[in-house]
């Protein structure tokens, strides 16, 4: 395996293939012990479920290197609980939570060399996946499973800076009432891709769905969450719904909104009608943890909030302290990092 000279200060967000990935399959009713592989194309029968039904779900989640030279995970105990709802959801064996962890450890143990430096501001970014393997024809549960976890170093996802962006709301709804859309499968996703296309058509960056009840709502942004800080300064809002999939980065600021700048916080109702009662917004997930939202275009109507260039001294202090956290620079709360090395 060549060393390869990376560009860490010029890194996206694109696939590199990495030295070794886990793989471990599910067979007669137990996982086995999984190996580390070079070869990063899956070898899997014409009739895996995955294929053709949909029956597989993934996560996404960053290893980083602090200033000590220390590589650590951010909650991946968090990611494999997620997991576990999901595999749950769509009738797939779960992978332990010790299993899960350990699986994470040895691919960015094995990927050393592609952790990016610390004060590039990038990442390792691990994904997991479940996927119904086999020779299978009938819309039924596959009778084996594959779960693996590639890696790719990533760069900040912000090149300019944390840089205020801007929304459209979409017609189309990401998931169905009693459906998917809390699960992190892939269905959901390729729903989305029409959408983000129209969207990015018209110059905005993605689209936002609405609650698919009743279209009155805030749901998602793209494949985020949604938060909003009220004019006020005083509370941090995200909204509540079966239909939304939970974000380990909205928990986490959630908590530090709550405990360390000292926010009332509330997940519940976002109406599309009322963005005035906030001054802040924004989108959250791994890949950019916060991006900042600039506006939202509903119907005939544009909303802005804090700015369109500038970002919000409430959004700005939850960036900082997670960012903080995750590289090692501020103090974690008790079980967010697992140091690998």
């Amino acid at each position: 395996m060549d060393a390869q000279p990376l560009d860490w200060q010029n890194l996206g967000f694109n696939y590199i293939k990495t030295d070794l990935r886990y793989l471990s399959h599910w067979r007669d009713g137990a996982w086995d012990d999984g190996t580390l592989t070079e070869d990063n194309q899956l070898h899997i029968s014409e009739g895996s479920t995955a294929l053709h039904y949909g029956q597989q779900c993934f996560e996404g989640l960053k290893a980083y290197r602090a200033q000590d030279g220390s590589i650590s995970l951010f909650r991946p105990d968090q990611n494999a609980a997620r997991m576990q709802r999901s595999c749950a959801r769509l009738l797939m064996p779960a992978v332990p939570t010790d299993k899960f962890i350990e699986a994470c450890r040895q691919v960015v143990l094995a990927n050393e060399r592609f952790v990016p430096p610390y004060g590039t501001g990038g990442a390792l970014y691990l994904r997991p996946y479940v996927i119904g393997v086999g020779d299978n024809i009938g819309v039924r549960s596959a009778s084996e499973f594959i779960f693996g976890v590639f890696c790719i170093p990533v760069g900040a996802y912000f090149k300019g800076g944390l840089t205020p962006t801007n929304f459209m709301v979409s017609s189309y709804d990401r998931a169905a009432p009693n459906g998917t859309g809390a699960a992190k499968v892939g269905g959901n996703y390729a729903a989305s891709l029409l959408a983000n296309h129209e969207a990015k058509a018209r110059h905005f960056a993605d689209c936002i769905y609405l609650d698919p009840a009743t279209h009155t709502k805030i749901e998602e942004v793209g494949a985020a969450n949604f938060f909003a800080i009220t004019r006020d300064g005083r509370r941090f809002v995200t909204p509540k719904s079966p239909s939304i999939l939970e974000s380990i980065t909205k928990y986490s600021l959630l908590d530090i909104a709550r405990d360390r700048l000292g926010l009332d916080v509330e997940e519940g109702d976002v109406y599309i009608d009322q963005l005035d009662q906030y001054s802040e917004a924004g989108a959250c997930g791994t890949a950019a943890v916060i991006t900042p939202i600039g506006g939202i275009q509903h119907g005939d109507h544009y909303h802005v909030f804090y700015s369109e260039t500038d970002v919000g001294p409430v959004t700005r202090a939850l960036y900082d302290e997670l960012i903080g956290i995750q590289f090692g620079d501020r103090p974690a709360p008790d079980g967010w990092l697992v140091k690998v090395k």
